[in-house]
């Protein structure tokens, strides 16, 4: 992620914000219109979408921390920063709309995202087997980031989500180049597991 990344989109929410005006009294609908429904399942998608990737991108930096613990390895410290700020990012998108933060409070590999709490100590216990499981392990995380992501990103046509997820799915693209990059030094080739090879063949080609 860039820098200042939460200031930009704290004022990018400002100005994409949507607001319903008030109705008449006589015009006072009985049954709930198409288009505010429409508007109420998107923004429960939408939420439900933040409220998850804020947690899978402290799911991938607290996994690097550990890894960078265990291994010493520089590209686990320089990804997992890297990761913070994608956190922030979307955090600062949850403060804007008032929305409680999952990760307020929490430790490391602490989530409240079961599914989130068993893949992380899963993806340790992997990464600790030796140094190229370990970067396996990043390929994996990002294989999974990029998935969500791009599913995240086809379900919504809010401008400041849109902003947010097009960045973060940038830097999972770059941090899945730099793993599969580790890989090949020992004689390791990454086969997708979330997202399709096509897709993997066009994201290390660079394109």
């Amino acid at each position: 992620m860039y820098k200042h990344t939460s200031i930009i989109v704290l004022a990018l929410i400002l100005v994409s914000s949507l607001t319903l005006a008030a109705q008449p009294i006589d015009e006072v609908q009985t049954t709930t219109p198409v288009a505010l429904q429409t508007a109420t399942e998107q923004t429960v998608v939408g939420t439900d979408g933040l409220l998850y990737m804020r947690e899978e991108e402290k799911l991938a930096r607290d996994v690097y921390l550990a890894l960078y613990e265990k291994w010493g390895a520089r590209a686990f410290l320089n990804i997992a920063n890297a990761e913070q700020q994608h956190m922030d990012a979307v955090g600062a998108l949850l403060a804007a709309r008032n929305i409680e933060d999952p990760v307020a409070g929490s430790q490391a590999g602490e989530f409240k995202n079961a599914d989130l709490a068993s893949l992380y100590s899963v993806l340790v216990k992997q990464g600790m087997k030796s140094i190229s499981e370990a970067y396996l392990v990043g390929a994996i995380i990002e294989d999974l980031d990029i998935s969500d992501l791009k599913e995240y990103l086809s379900k919504t046509t809010d401008e400041a989500e849109i902003w947010v997820y097009t960045n973060l799915l940038k830097g999972s693209e770059n941090h899945m180049r730099a793993f599969i990059r580790q890989l090949d030094r020992y004689g390791v080739t990454y086969k997708a597991r979330y997202i399709s090879e096509a897709e993997l063949a066009s994201i290390l080609s660079g394109r």
